[in-house]
């Protein structure tokens, strides 16, 4: 998988740096081919957050069937830095990625994309550097306003920032608390909330993070 690269070794300042230099290469509309294999990408941190532990679950689509997984594990070499989390986390992402045999058509992060300070979140971030698709799929607001979601699931509500619209809020599931799903890359947000619901079954989170999920975590 080809990767646009820049340095990973950096100062928090240099971080920020990077990421309003890369933003401006983030595509907000729909630049999609079939969507035959949909990934989810989850990270763990072990032995006090001093290794991380990426995970890539690739399902076919729409079926849902688990097709492919990858994991890989690297010593952390990033602070946690709210805002900054791709710079610890995408590294090991990378290398889970480029041991796939199937290239995913889209991305679903647990993460932010384009709901962050300086709208770059990690699934902005993996997008730019692979060209992939990428979706957000946060499980707790980092930036933004919201109006009350209504309680039964497929309802959302904008999420807005200085007047701007950087996500929605989407009930995933009746009565259970919602997602927020931003954009990352080469997709518009009315089409991230419909393959995020059509990766849904009956869980809050989609069958992608959940099988990511427990990858990293096992």
């Amino acid at each position: 998988m080809a990767v646009n690269r820049h340095p990973w070794d950096v100062t928090p300042e240099e971080a920020r740096d990077i990421q309003n230099a890369l933003r401006e290469q983030v595509i907000r509309e729909d630049r999609l081919e079939n969507v035959r294999y949909v990934a989810g990408v989850d990270v763990g941190f072990e032995a006090q957050n001093t290794i991380t532990h990426a995970a890539v679950a690739v399902l076919r689509f729409p079926e849902l069937e688990l097709h492919e997984q990858a994991t890989a594990i690297r010593k952390t070499s990033f602070p946690y830095v709210p805002g900054l989390l791709s710079f610890r986390e995408i590294p090991a992402i990378l290398d889970a990625l480029n041991q796939l045999t199937q290239t995913p058509d889209l991305l679903l992060c647990d993460g932010q994309g384009l709901a962050h300070p300086r709208r770059f979140g990690l699934a902005c971030h993996l997008g730019v550097l692979t060209d992939l698709p990428s979706i957000g799929v946060a499980k707790s607001r980092l930036i933004g306003k919201q109006d009350p979601v209504p309680e039964k699931k497929g309802n959302w509500v904008p999420l807005t920032d200085k007047a701007e619209t950087i996500g929605a809020v989407l009930r995933s599931r009746t009565g259970v608390n919602p997602l927020y799903i931003s954009i990352g890359h080469r997709i518009s947000l009315p089409t991230a909330i419909d393959y995020v619901m059509r990766c849904l079954t009956r869980y809050r989170l989609p069958e992608t993070t959940r099988h990511a999920h427990r990858i990293a975590s096992g």
